[in-house]
This record gives C-alpha cells, structure tokens and sequence, in this order.
C-alpha cells in the first residue's frame, strides 16, 4: 500500500505551501499520520505527527511554529500547511501512516509507520 502525497512545488522564501497526503480506499483509517523530510545528501528526518485518537500534534523543533500538521475525520488523510518557508526546508517531504497507536517516544521513528508515500518535492529558492 502507498500513501498518495502531493502540493509539492518551488517557491520563494517566506511562501506557503499546504501539503496533501491521502491513504488508498479500501486500506482503513490510520491511527497515526505523520511526515518526513529527506534533504539532499541527508537521512530522513521527523517532521510532524498526529495521533488519531486524542489528536495529539508531535512537531520536530525546527518547525518552531511554522508548520501545522491536520487530518480528515475519516482518518484517511493527512495535511502539513507550511508557512514561512525558508531554503532549509527544501526536501523531498513523505507522509506516513501507523493504523494502530504508537507510543510517544517512537512517534519521531521512521521504523514505527507501516505505510509510507513517495513523496513531494518542495524547493524553496531565497
């Protein structure tokens, strides 16, 4: 099963960009939903998760408020609004999905997700 990410683009410094990531029908709602980021030449890194069952928001602290992460009431679908872009930001963005709870601490894990996207490719130019 491969989750269907897209929103990717090029964008100027300081600009927005709202991120889509949706689960294949017939898979079932996902407990816990969350996006990674790999940078060139970089591993993958936590971005931001969000736990189903008492929407629970985990951000990585480079976010620092910039980034909002949101999901459908059918659990099938996962959004990142990114704000105030800067060229740091600039990866190939995956989301995730988990269709059973994942404890706190393993929730920045790559390992916990079961499901994962392709990716979009967001570049962001100063």
């Amino acid at each position: 099963v491969q989750l269907q990410a897209s929103g990717g683009g090029l964008v100027q410094a300081g600009d927005s960009l709202r991120l889509s990531c949706a689960v294949p029908a017939g898979t079932g709602s996902m407990n816990v939903m969350a996006w990674f980021r790999r940078a060139p030449g970089q591993e993958r890194e936590f971005v931001a998760a969000l736990r189903g069952f008492d929407l629970t928001p985990y951000y990585a602290d480079f976010v620092k408020g910039r980034f909002t992460i949101s999901r459908d009431n059918a659990r099938t679908a996962v959004y990142l609004q990114m704000n105030s872009l800067n060229p740091e930001d600039t990866a190939v963005y995956h989301c995730a999905a988990h269709p059973r709870r994942i404890i706190t601490s393993q929730v920045r894990e790559v390992r916990s997700y079961d499901y994962w996207g392709q990716g979009t490719l967001v570049t962001v130019s100063s």
